[in-house]
C-alpha cells in the first residue's frame, strides 16, 4: 500500500511538470495509460490549484478572488479630493501581497503611494504602473447604486469600475502574479504600483505633487497608465483580428471660464435692450456654431494608414493617403465623433451661470466654462485669441482656469512599447497593435513632459456599452477582462525582466 501510495505520488508530481510545460495531451494519454483514477485526481488537484492563483490577499489578509476586492473597492466612495479612506484600504491590499510601500501624501487630495516589487531606495531603473483612486460623481441618472460593486451575470457595476479601479486592479494583480516567478528577482528593473489622488480634477496634490517632490524617489524609467482598449468592437470595418491601441500622446487640456458683466435695470418685467445673459447667449451662438476644423498630424495620419489595412477597395485607398482624400476623409470623421476628436481642437460648452437666482432679477453677471482639449501642437495663446475673435463681443473677459505643460510624443520603438505589444499579442494570437493618440487627457502628460517614455493602455476587449458608461450612469466591467488584462501585465513585467540594462 505504502509502495503504491508513492508510486502515485511520484506519477503525480511527474504530470505536474509535464502539465506546467504545456503538454496537456501528453498528461491525458499518460492518466489513461497508468491509471484512469489518477485521471480524475490530478484533474481535481489542478483544479484546486487553478483556484488558488486566482486569488490574492484581501485588506484583511484573507484570500479572496480579485473581483472581491474590487468590489469591496468600488463600495468604498472616493470622488475626488476625498481619496484616503479608499487609499487606506488599497495600500494594505499591496501590502499584504508583498509590496514594498512608499508613502507620497497620506491627506485627501493629497493621498499617493508608490507599492514596488523591490524597495525604492534600491534606485533600480523603474517601470511605473500609474493609476488613480479618484472616481467622478455619481450621475443623476443612474439606475443602480452608484458605489455598489453588484455583481450581475459576471459583470461588476459601480463609479470606477473602469475608471480607474478596475484598471488599477489589472495592474496590481499583473504584478501580484508576476511575483510568483523566482526569476523575476533578478531583474534589473524595478516594477511600481503607483496610486494618486485627484486625477480627475488635475488638482496640484496627485501625480504633480509626486513628481515636484519625489521623482526621484520614483527613478522612472517608462509609466503605463490609463490608455485605449481593443479597438475593432468601437470602429467600422472587416476586421479579420483584434486591433489593441497603445496611446502615446494624449490632447492638452484648456479650461476656460468667460465673463460678462453688464449694469442695467433689475427688475425683469421691464426688458432692456442689452443684457449680460443676453449678450453672452448670443456670444456663445456664435462660438459653438462654427465646425471645428480638422487638423492633420502625424500621428493620427498614421493612425489612418494603419487601418488602411482592414479595408479593401476605395477605402483602403482614401485611408492609405487621407491628405489627397481629405474632403472625403473629413466628411466621414465628422460623423463619428470619438474619432474626429483625434483630429480636431474640440471645445464643449459645459457650464452656464450668472448671479441671479431670481426669475425676475436679471443677472448683472453671465458666465460660462469651457472645457477645450487641444491637439499637441496648437498653440494655447492662439487658439484663446480664436475664442476671442469669434465671440465678437470685447466685453467677455477669458480667464483660464486649468492647462497643462506640453508634452513629448512618447517613442513607440522601445523594448516598453514592443514588449507590451508582445505581451498582448501572446495573450491574443493574431492581434495587431498600433501607436495611437488618445483624445482625453490623463496624468501619464506629467511624465512625458519630463520625457519620461509614457504608454497608456487597457489591454482587454470593452464592447461599447462599456465604453459609454465611464464616466456615464450604471459603469461596469465584465469580470473576465481583470483576468486577461493582468495575464498581459504579468508577461510585460516577465519578458522586461529578462531585459538587460
Amino acid at each position: 500500500m505504502r509502495i503504491r501510495m508513492g508510486a502515485n505520488i511520484r506519477n503525480y508530481f511527474f504530470l505536474i511538470s509535464f502539465f506546467n510545460h504545456g503538454h496537456y495531451k501528453e498528461v491525458f494519454l499518460s492518466c489513461i495509460l497508468m491509471k484512469p483514477s489518477l485521471l480524475v485526481i490530478f484533474l481535481v488537484c489542478q483544479l484546486c490549484l487553478y483556484s488558488q492563483q486566482k486569488q490574492i490577499k484581501n485588506a484583511d489578509g484573507t484570500l479572496t478572488s480579485v473581483e472581491n476586492v474590487l468590489q469591496e473597492y468600488i463600495r468604498i466612495p472616493s470622488v475626488s479630493g476625498n481619496e484616503k479612506q479608499a487609499g487606506d484600504f488599497l495600500k494594505e491590499v499591496c501590502k499584504n501581497n508583498g509590496l514594498h510601500i512608499a508613502d507620497f501624501g497620506s491627506e485627501d487630495g493629497q493621498y499617493n503611494f508608490a507599492a514596488s516589487v523591490f524597495p525604492l531606495n534600491e534606485q533600480k531603473p523603474n517601470i511605473i504602473f500609474l493609476n488613480h483612486i479618484d472616481v467622478v460623481p455619481e450621475s443623476h441618472s443612474e439606475l443602480r447604486e452608484p458605489f455598489s460593486g453588484d455583481i450581475e451575470d459576471d459583470v461588476i457595476y459601480g463609479r470606477g469600475t473602469i475608471d480607474n479601479k478596475g484598471a488599477a486592479l489589472i495592474q496590481l494583480y499583473g504584478i501580484i502574479k508576476a511575483m510568483k516567478d523566482e526569476n523575476l528577482y533578478q531583474s534589473q528593473y524595478n516594477f511600481t504600483f503607483l496610486a494618486v489622488s485627484c486625477e480627475e480634477t488635475q488638482c496640484d496634490g496627485g501625480v504633480s505633487y509626486v513628481i515636484n517632490n519625489y521623482f526621484s524617489d520614483l527613478n522612472p524609467e517608462a509609466v503605463f497608465g490609463e490608455g485605449p482598449s481593443e479597438l475593432t468592437s468601437l470602429m467600422e470595418g472587416d476586421f479579420k483580428q483584434p486591433v489593441f491601441g497603445i496611446s502615446v500622446v494624449h490632447k492638452k487640456l484648456l479650461w476656460l471660464d468667460l465673463r460678462l458683466e453688464h449694469e442695467t435695470n433689475g427688475h425683469g418685467s421691464i426688458t432692456p435692450h442689452t443684457y449680460a445673459n443676453k449678450e453672452l447667449i448670443s456670444a456663445l451662438g456664435k462660438l459653438t456654431r462654427k465646425k471645428p476644423k480638422a487638423v492633420y498630424n502625424d500621428i493620427n495620419i498614421r493612425f489612418l494608414k494603419d487601418m488602411s489595412k482592414y479595408f479593401t477597395g476605395l477605402k483602403k485607398m482614401v485611408l492609405k493617403h487621407p491628405k489627397l482624400f481629405r474632403p472625403l476623409v473629413t466628411s466621414q470623421l465628422r460623423k463619428h465623433p470619438e474619432l474626429f476628436s483625434l483630429f480636431t481642437n474640440t471645445m464643449t460648452l459645459t457650464n452656464i451661470y450668472s448671479n441671479s437666482e431670481s426669475v425676475n432679477k436679471i443677472a448683472s453677471i453671465a458666465g460660462a466654462q469651457l472645457d477645450c482639449r487641444l491637439l499637441p501642437e496648437t498653440n494655447e495663446y492662439e487658439f484663446v485669441r480664436m475664442i476671442k475673435k469669434r465671440l465678437k463681443n470685447n466685453d467677455i473677459k477669458i480667464k483660464v482656469i486649468k492647462t497643462m505643460p506640453s508634452s513629448n510624443i512618447s517613442n513607440a520603438n522601445t523594448s516598453y512599447f514592443n514588449n507590451f505589444s508582445k505581451a498582448i499579442q501572446s495573450n491574443n494570437l493574431e492581434a495587431d497593435v498600433i501607436s495611437m493618440m488618445m483624445p482625453n487627457i490623463n496624468d501619464l502628460g506629467a511624465f512625458r513632459a519630463k520625457n519620461i517614455p509614457s504608454y497608456g493602455t487597457l489591454p482587454i476587449f470593452f464592447d461599447t456599452e462599456e465604453v459609454r458608461s465611464v464616466h456615464g450612469k450604471n459603469e461596469h466591467l465584465h469580470i473576465k477582462s481583470l483576468y486577461e488584462g493582468a495575464d498581459v501585465f504579468e508577461l510585460f513585467i516577465q519578458k522586461m525582466s529578462k531585459e538587460k540594462l
